[in-house]
C-alpha cells in the first residue's frame, strides 16, 4: 500500500534526468479489491513515469550570512483538511506553507486551515515574507552602517531610509518598548 508523497504543480528534482520539473500527473496503481494503491507513479513531462524514490522535494532555503546565519525556509505541508479537488484555487493545491526558523523541519511559523482557505495568495506572500526576514535585516544593518561611515556624502532621503531601518531594527530587538 502507497499513498502520493508528491502532488500535481509540485516542483521537483529528478534524479536520474538531473533536472527540475513540475508534476503534471500523480498515478496510482492499483490492485482489484484494496482501498488504496499499491504504488504510486508521477508524470514529470519527461517521457516516463518515476517513483517517488527517483523525485526529491523543492526546499527554498534563505541563507544570509549577515543575520547570525540564520537560515529560514518555506516547506509545504499537506492539506489535511481539504483534499486537493477542493482547493484547486489554492496556488499549489493540497498544500500550505510553513516557514522553518531552525535547523529542524518542525517549529516555526504555520496558520490555521480557515484563514489559509479565506486567502492563499496573502498567506503564500507571508510565508515568504517571514522567511526573507533574516536577509532583510541583514539589508537594514549594511544600510545603517554605509549611512555611519558615508557620514554627510549620502543624500538626505538615504539618510531618513537609514533611520527608518534603524527604527525597525530596534523595534524588532524590542528596544525603546
Amino acid at each position: 500500500m502507497a499513498k502520493a508523497q508528491f502532488h500535481k504543480n509540485q516542483r521537483v528534482y529528478v534524479r536520474p534526468v538531473g533536472t527540475w520539473a513540475l508534476v503534471e500527473r500523480v498515478v496510482p496503481h492499483w490492485a482489484k479489491g484494496l482501498d488504496e494503491p499499491l504504488r504510486v507513479f508521477y508524470d514529470v513531462g519527461l517521457g516516463r513515469e518515476f517513483a517517488a524514490e527517483e523525485l526529491q522535494m523543492e526546499q527554498v532555503t534563505v541563507d544570509d550570512k549577515t543575520h547570525s546565519g540564520e537560515q529560514w525556509r518555506v516547506t509545504r505541508a499537506r492539506n489535511k483538511w481539504q483534499p486537493a479537488e477542493d482547493c484547486a484555487r489554492h496556488p499549489v493545491p493540497g498544500t500550505y506553507p510553513v516557514v522553518v526558523t531552525g535547523h529542524a523541519d518542525w517549529g516555526g511559523w504555520r496558520v490555521p486551515g480557515a484563514e489559509y482557505d479565506l486567502n492563499p495568495e496573502r498567506i503564500e506572500e507571508q510565508a515568504r515574507l517571514i522567511s526573507s526576514a533574516p536577509q532583510l535585516a541583514g539589508l537594514a544593518k549594511r544600510m545603517i552602517e554605509w549611512a555611519r561611515t558615508s557620514g554627510e556624502d549620502m543624500p538626505s532621503e538615504l539618510v531618513n531610509l537609514a533611520h527608518d531601518a534603524q527604527d525597525i531594527l530596534a523595534h524588532v530587538k524590542g528596544e525603546g518598548l
